[in-house]
């Protein structure tokens, strides 16, 4: 076994351990899953990628390693403004917190199997058209202009989203949360249920976003384990922030122009590279960390001028 193989062996047997440690002992099903477990669950995911990049660096080297702490933080920044829309979803659709827990594991499960695809597709692609890659840092550099000026109006709406509405047009749907279940039969007709189709926008919801998150971390990596490795990290921690920053989302009001920045710099970092310029790895994963870390300070400090502002 070869030193990648080994890597994957090892990143796949962690996976599955984990998997079954955080949903027997760390969660229980339709039970309310409070912030002291969010949090437990949050390290317990954070300190696994960590420890991954330990493995990384002694197993694949020092470069190796630095380019999946990079990847793995680009997605993990990413998936933080995923979280927020996740939600806007559950809140329009009105899913009571014991059911909250299901959806999300399941939901992740297929955004993870999605990726997997995605990923699979992108980096055949790359392969063979390298200059695609300069496709990607155009794109990025546009999404990251974009998002930094978008204005908060803009923002998402389940109802119109367009998977919803495909939805509703080629599956028998019912109001109905099923108690728990996705499909229910109505009159001895089979329908599904809300929490089927929340499950369904999750996983889509996330492709969606994976579609400026991935091309990011082509720029840092084009190594496959890594690029595998760190997106899937970065995932599964989702729903555990999803029940820890459920009650914050105000409180990262200027996350995304930290988000915005570092695919801007990502994206122009791709596209230097036709002047043979390259930068070393850990430049990224200086930019990624400051931009980020300033972006939640600055918002943490707003809102509590704001607030101090309100009670004066």
């Amino acid at each position: 076994m070869n030193a990648t193989e080994w890597t994957y062996a090892v990143f796949g047997i962690v996976i599955v351990i984990a998997l079954i440690f955080d949903l027997g002992l760390l969660s229980k099903r339709s039970k309310k899953v409070s912030i002291k477990q969010a949090s437990l669950q949050t390290v317990f995911w954070v300190s696994l990628a960590l420890g991954f990049f330990l493995f990384v660096y002694f197993e694949n080297g020092q470069t190796k390693a630095l380019e999946y702490i990079s990847a793995y933080l680009m997605e993990w920044a990413l998936s933080i403004d995923n979280i927020f829309v996740f939600i806007l979803i559950f809140s329009y659709f009105g899913i009571s917190e014991k059911h909250s827990n299901r959806v999300l594991l399941l939901g992740i499960l297929l955004a993870i199997i999605l990726r997997v695809i995605f990923i699979t597709v992108g980096i055949a692609i790359v392969q063979r058209f390298e200059w695609v890659l300069y496709i990607f840092g155009v794109f990025l550099v546009y999404t990251g202009v974009k998002m930094f000026l978008i204005s908060e109006e803009n923002e998402f709406e389940p109802e119109k989203n367009s998977i919803y509405v495909f939805l509703k047009k080629i599956v028998p749907l019912t109001s109905d949360y099923g108690d728990g279940k996705f499909t229910k039969v109505i009159n001895g007709k089979k329908y599904f249920t809300i929490l089927f189709v929340v499950m369904i926008m999750l996983a889509t919801t996330d492709i969606a976003f994976a579609l400026d998150s991935i091309p990011a971390v082509f720029a840092i990596t084009q190594t496959k384990m890594i690029i595998y490795t760190s997106n899937i990290f970065a995932v599964l921690g989702l729903r555990s922030l999803f029940f820890l920053l459920r009650g914050a989302v105000t409180k990262f009001r200027h996350l995304k122009e930290g988000i915005a920045v570092v695919l801007v710099f990502i994206g122009l970092k791709m596209l230097i590279e036709i002047f043979n310029i390259h930068l070393a790895i850990w430049v990224s994963l200086l930019v990624i960390v400051s931009c980020i870390t300033g972006a939640v300070l600055f918002s943490i400090y707003s809102t509590r001028k704001e607030t101090l502002r309100r009670r004066i």
